[in-house]
């Protein structure tokens, strides 16, 4: 069977071809579907529409190599903007599909799924509007809270300073309440763009980050020199993913607080995330 996922972040829409059970390939194309929504509380319409066209081309990518079923959901920016019904009936214009908005324990539970496929352990994800922590026991989900606080909203909010940003993130961490103490996974692309920083990977080669592990300790520490760098500073080091430079020092700041408030001192970071849980959710709800 071969199944395609279309992931509309607040920061960028992805798309995972996957097929007999394995993931075959990931596509990324940044729109920044969030931009601007802290501030007005609503998707721009040149948000929306570059967004929606980005979902339409790979849905026509997906019918063309022959998908058997076609899915596409929206996380945080979406389901938190006054105008989300608007942009819902967009995608439908555009490409057809019925865009699933999914709640932040949905996301938090396929982003669970998608990197521990069912083992006990927890996850950290830092997306561009929200961020989750999840839990399992292995064989049920313990613990999962979203916080309405991801990398691109966070930028906006703090205007990319440094105290700002640590100030911000410090008034909001005690919303998580206790977090289970377990092995954490990092997932999302803060975590695998600090690993492409970390090992200067000028091509991205998802093999090379799957699996890596990073102390608290590293992730803040480029969290710093990131935010008190210049944007062309930040776009000279060596992996650096331009689409990424202006909001990655706030995500790492994000996943750092958030991993030492956890008790966490080193995170395994993961390349399979929400995209292949959402498909093994799906599945399973089709099977009953």
């Amino acid at each position: 069977m071969k199944i395609s996922a279309i992931d509309t972040g607040s920061n960028s829409v992805r798309l995972l071809l996957w097929a007999d059970g394995r993931s075959l390939y990931k596509k990324i194309d940044t729109t920044r579907l969030g931009e601007g929504l802290s501030e007005t509380g609503r998707l721009s319409a040149a948000a929306m529409e570059r967004t929606a066209a980005a979902i339409e081309r790979f849905a026509e990518e997906s019918r063309r190599w022959g998908a058997d079923r076609l899915y596409v959901f929206a996380t945080a920016a979406a389901r938190r903007a006054e105008n989300g019904a608007e942009f819902v009936r967009l995608v439908k214009e555009r490409s057809g599909l019925d865009l699933d908005v999914i709640s932040g324990e949905e996301e938090a539970a396929a982003g669970l799924y998608g990197a521990l496929n069912g083992k006990a352990g927890g996850i950290i994800d830092v997306g561009g509007a929200s961020s989750e922590v999840t839990v399992s026991d292995g064989n049920a989900i313990v613990y999962a809270k979203s916080l309405d606080l991801g990398a691109v909203r966070i930028t906006e909010m703090s205007g990319g300073d440094f105290a700002a940003t640590r100030a911000l993130i410090a008034e909001r961490l005690p919303l998580y309440g206790k977090i289970p103490q377990t092995q954490m996974t990092a997932i999302g692309g803060t975590a695998t763009s600090i690993v492409a920083l970390e090992k200067k990977l000028t091509v991205y080669d998802p093999r090379q980050v799957h699996g890596t592990v990073l102390s608290a300790e590293q992730v803040e520490n480029w969290a710093e020199k990131l935010l008190r760098m210049s944007q062309e500073e930040r776009l000279a080091l060596p992996g650096m993913d331009p689409r990424r430079a202006d909001i990655l020092g706030g995500g790492a700041m994000l996943l750092a607080m958030i991993a030492r408030y956890a008790g966490v001192r080193k995170l395994r970071v993961s390349e399979a995330d929400n995209l292949e849980g959402y498909i093994a959710l799906r599945l399973r709800e089709d099977a009953i």
